[in-house]
């Protein structure tokens, strides 16, 4: 079987961001701040972020921050809760929080929620489920959850629910597989999830695999690697995981892999980019977890003086061990097994559920 052709992937990734006038950069100016957290968390998950200067990173994205305490896509334009969350993100994976105005962030975010408990994007006031997750998660992370009306969110965001057991985007919004991710992963957060009928949510979100193996975000559609990750992290969060072929998913990523040049795309044979790039590897790379065989932490993880993984996985994905510390600091799942050093001279296999979302 195929395996994941990481050091294509991380040159490509690396090209990217290198060259500023080809189609796929002029394109994703808007959206930058997004492009570099897919970027920079996808070479994270490949164990090789040290490939980019920190510090020259960090420069750029507090130069995207406006007066507001919110993030622009790009430096000088408008500040939107998407692109705060990205900066967010990115500033935890290199653990670099120290450099921001954490309460004017906060109170960015906290300006943008409604009456009704919703969240609007930016000033303009569209409202969306995914702004409702953005607002909870980045909060989160900020340590600031306390600061909104969190009762009020999660009603809200319960408003959302149909009767399939899916979630949309306002209420009433047709079921979808990314709102699904955003309200499922809010009712996470905020410790909700006794709210979601788990088997009738898993059972829309288990079907949505198609016959590729692949997953689409709503039925009679094509599937895409990005739902890899939509899917697979909300089945993981209700428990429902089993329910889908780990192993053909796997497959399909797999196979939309350009293993020539690198990158990943939504479907076999179509053209990569960083988007469907990242989702595939954060789809891909939990999957190990659940088909993994065994897992070893060595004795010289605990000289990092933090919790290490090495992951020895079976040969459908990865033909060498991968040792990812950042792990938990960067994968907005559910849960996460990390495995600790007992001692020095004795490794040992013990696992720890740990919520990410606290």
């Amino acid at each position: 079987m195929a395996e994941l052709a990481t050091e294509k992937h991380v040159r490509y990734i690396l090209t990217v961001e290198k060259r500023k006038d080809n189609f796929e950069s002029v394109v994703m100016e808007h959206l930058r701040m997004s492009g570099a957290y897919w970027g920079l968390t996808a070479l994270d998950l490949l164990g090789k972020l040290d490939s980019v200067d920190v510090d020259e990173v960090t420069s750029w994205l507090l130069s995207c921050q406006h007066e507001s305490g919110g993030f622009g896509g790009n430096i000088g334009h408008d500040p939107h809760i998407l692109y705060t969350l990205s900066a967010v993100q990115v500033l935890a994976l290199f653990d670099k929080m120290d450099v921001i105005d954490v309460d004017k962030v906060t109170n960015y975010i906290v300006s943008l929620q409604n009456v009704d408990g919703s969240f609007s994007g930016d000033m303009w006031g569209e409202v969306d489920t995914r702004f409702s997750y953005i607002a909870i998660c980045c909060l989160s992370i900020l340590h600031r959850l306390d600061k909104v009306n969190v009762e009020k969110a999660v009603k809200y965001i319960i408003s959302c629910k149909n009767m399939d057991g899916g979630f949309g985007c306002t209420p009433g919004g047709e079921s979808h597989a990314g709102q699904i991710f955003c309200c499922v992963g809010a009712l996470a957060i905020t410790g909700s999830l006794d709210l979601v009928d788990k088997d009738l949510l898993g059972w829309w979100l288990c079907e949505r695999q198609v016959k590729s193996g692949g997953l689409n975000g709503r039925p009679e559609k094509l599937p895409d690697v990005c739902y890899s990750w939509w899917v697979l992290s909300s089945l993981t969060m209700i428990d429902r995981v089993h329910w889908i072929s780990k192993e053909k998913l796997i497959r399909f990523i797999l196979d939309c892999q350009d293993t020539e040049n690198g990158g990943i795309s939504d479907r076999p044979d179509d053209a990569v980019d960083i988007f469907h790039t990242f989702f595939g590897v954060a789809g891909g790379v939990p999957l190990i977890f659940l088909l993994v065989f065994y897992s070893i932490c060595c004795a010289k993880s605990c000289h990092l003086g933090f919790p290490c993984l090495i992951w020895e996985p079976p040969h459908l994905f990865l033909s060498h061990p991968l040792r990812l510390p950042n792990l938990g600091k960067v994968l907005a799942c559910h849960f996460i097994h990390l495995l600790f050093p007992k001692s020095d001279d004795e490794p040992f296999f013990q696992s720890f559920v740990v919520n990410l979302y606290c």
